[in-house]
């Protein structure tokens, strides 16, 4: 999975465009509907204020006698072309006025006052239907006092509001959107904190041991009932663990009985090849059903919390196990780096690894050369023989329950699985070096 996946599918990422368009939507419905609202409630001639004033930027002259005069420009004959009913009123500071267009009767007669008037919005009057606002304007020619209407049009006034307040709306969204990518983070942190004991919990854990739940406590609601419905996969795999080992275990000593029984019909047998070969036979059998039943007692054991010496282990195991090596044809030698290397262990779970390490040393080394089994300074044991070696594609395979590298191989193939549970346990993890020229097994705590 590469970066974008993961940005994708992240929480954070969902939330914060999410809320980013959420939020970008709420502000443009609120402001839209008060651009709306205001069109509705305010005088229709808002919206012609702007224009009015381009307008008459370049309107406005003086005649002879130092009054005032409307001119005609581009900008005011494109409007009056656009709305043949517009109208207004120019008067400046010292009284002198101007009229464009057909100025209703009822507002007429406000023409004198105007000077007088700064701001004013008139409708209402019984005289007329029309509505008239009254605004000051900066012209060439100065300050001057306009009353205008005629050209009522709600767009005008709800584009000239969308204007007027975009130094409200701009700014929120510009402070706002950068705020919820940097403050999602924070609050899905602290929401989903509870999760943090799950995600530790996790990896450790094993339906082989009972017990083994994730915790729900401080865990958002909304995320409980997953956890519980992964708790109860976890109750039903355990209790069929539990199921197939006390299966396997009342087997495996089921089996020592007719085993013995076997072994002692053998051995008031006479001597001759037949017996030799049944007596192989048996004890294969026997060993098998003793791996079978100490694979299944390591896979219920908890982790072990004994001091144990690993070099005074291995120099054993290795002394055990010498007569059977040399008798198959092999050297055995044993050598260690440290005189003592204490740890925690199990002191019969560990001997059991060592010795089956060396047992598959013996069974697959080819029946020549020297199997070495050393002890390292950093407590590394190491097991390796001179056979022809392990193919690369069945180095994993040969750590699974019951697997053998070839059909005819002795045991039952659990001695390595065995192996692997048992240093699992410990904390460890145990690797293969191989080649053509043999293979090292290496225990590393």
């Amino acid at each position: 999975m590469d970066a974008q996946d993961i940005s994708a599918g992240s929480l954070w990422w969902k939330l914060s465009w999410q809320l980013s368009v959420v939020f970008v939507a709420v502000v443009a419905v609120v402001v839209t509907g008060l651009c709306i609202y205001g069109a509705l409630i305010l005088s229709p001639n808002v919206g012609m204020q702007d224009r009015l004033t381009h307008a008459l930027q370049n309107s406005l002259a003086r005649d002879q006698q130092g009054g005032i005069r409307i001119v005609e420009g581009s900008q005011l004959r494109a409007w009056s072309t656009e709305s043949d009913r517009l109208w207004f009123v120019v008067a400046t500071a010292d009284r002198k006025t101007a009229s464009y267009g057909e100025v209703p009767t009822a507002y007429a007669d406000l023409a004198p006052y105007l000077h007088l008037i700064k701001d004013a919005d008139i409708r209402g009057s019984l005289d007329t239907n029309e509505s008239a606002s009254i605004d000051v304007v900066e012209t060439p020619l100065g300050e001057v006092r306009v009353m205008y209407g005629g050209h009522s049009n709600r767009t005008d006034t709800f584009l000239m509001m969308l204007r007027k307040t975009y130094p409200i709306y701009v700014p929120l969204l510009v402070i706002a959107l950068p705020a919820i990518f940097l403050v999602v983070p924070r609050i899905v942190r602290r929401a989903l904190a509870g999760l943090n004991s799950v995600v530790r919990k996790a990896p450790d854990i094993d339906p082989r041991r009972s017990g083994s739940r994730l915790p729900v406590k401080d865990v958002p609601k909304e995320v409980v009932p997953l956890i519980i419905a992964f708790n109860s996969i976890l109750e039903r795999l355990e209790e069929q663990f539990q199921a197939r080992q006390r299966f396997l275990i009342d087997a495996a000593h089921e089996l020592r009985t007719p085993i013995a029984i076997m072994q002692t019909r053998i051995d008031g047998m006479s001597e001759g090849a037949e017996r030799r070969r049944l007596m192989q036979d048996v004890a294969r059998l026997g060993e098998t059903a003793e791996q079978l039943l100490d694979f299944e007692r390591n896979d219920q054991a908890t982790n072990p919390h004994e001091t144990v010496d690993l070099v005074d282990i291995t120099r054993t195991v290795v002394a055990d196990l010498a007569p059977l090596a040399i008798a198959a044809g092999y050297e055995i030698s044993f050598d260690s780096e440290v005189d003592r290397f204490e740890r925690e262990g199990s002191p019969s779970a560990l001997p059991r690894a060592i010795s089956n390490l060396v047992r598959n040393a013996i069974d697959h080394g080819g029946n020549t050369g020297t199997i070495s089994v050393s002890v390292s300074a950093d407590g590394r044991i190491a097991v390796s023989d001179e056979g022809p070696g392990i193919a690369a594609e069945q180095r994993e395979q040969v750590f699974e329950p019951f697997y053998r590298v070839t059909p005819r191989s002795k045991g039952a193939g659990l001695g390595l699985s065995l192996v692997k549970q048992i240093v699992a346990n410990h904390d460890g993890r145990v690797t293969i070096d191989s080649a053509a020229s043999g293979t090292t097994f290496t225990i590393q705590f």
